[in-house]
């Protein structure tokens, strides 16, 4: 068993690998393979934390700063991976695919940080203007924020589809040995079923209301929910927040 664990995926090819692109992999497989997923979950399914007093305990600020940590992480180490890479001298053009998948995967990722710097203003009671008015982009979803809001998630999820593409890519190149394969095939398998079980149980929280609330003088509440699977704690049998109370 243990010879098998250790030897390549491909019998006919050996795995021989110099540092840069040893190192290339390790730092991709964190960035990608566990830094991103992981901020991404995350922000989806942690938006109010398990003993949250929601609604009288709002704008729970731990998800976001890991989102925005984590991403910030995952793209410095990816950038250092790509610098590896570049000063290899193992690039060859039987790599392609996998470089196309890397290259469109950095572009989307730098996509993201822009589209970040152009989110707008928040607004609200935890984050007014000088004036002491409540107006903001997200408070009163604006044009602006709606389409940060759907360029963000779309960009964030298409990326994540092709991370899973780049990583298996990345060890039949490598000719990996069978136990990279069960250890990063068992993490996304993993990633997989949390996100499932965690959608299917109902975390994937309105973001609106998990920062102002359900109150209907809220103007984002008078409008239809942001993002695929989403649902309002509002609705939620464990938040139920009944009219008047």
């Amino acid at each position: 068993m243990l010879h098998w664990l250790l030897s390549p995926i491909d019998p006919t090819r050996a795995h021989e690998i110099g540092l840069a692109l040893s190192w290339h992999a390790r730092l991709m497989v964190l960035s990608w393979g566990i830094l991103t997923p992981t901020a991404v979950l995350i922000a989806r399914f942690y938006k109010i934390r398990p003993r949250q007093n929601w609604p009288q305990d709002l704008d729970n600020r731990l998800w976001w700063n890991a989102h925005y940590l984590g991403q910030s992480a995952s793209f410095v180490i990816a950038s250092v991976a790509l610098i590896l890479i570049l000063i290899s001298q193992q690039n060859t053009g039987s790599v392609l695919v996998h470089r196309v998948l890397g290259y469109m995967i950095m572009s989307l990722g730098t996509l993201q940080i822009l589209s970040g710097l152009f989110r707008g203003t928040k607004g609200g009671a935890t984050a007014p203007q000088s004036d002491g008015s409540l107006r903001g982009d997200h408070y009163d979803m604006t044009r602006r924020r709606l389409v940060f809001e759907l360029v963000h998630k779309s960009v964030g999820y298409t990326t994540i589809g092709l991370i899973v593409v780049a990583l298996l890519s990345g060890l039949w190149e490598a000719n990996a040995p069978h136990w990279m394969w069960l250890c990063i095939g068992g993490w996304l398998s993993l990633l997989i079923v949390v996100a499932v079980f965690l959608q299917r149980r109902g975390y994937a929280y309105d973001t609106y209301q998990a920062i102002w609330g359900p109150d209907l003088e809220h103007p984002g509440n008078n409008m239809p929910k942001q993002g695929f699977g989403v649902v309002r704690p509002s609705e939620c049998a464990r938040f139920k927040v009944e009219e008047g109370e």
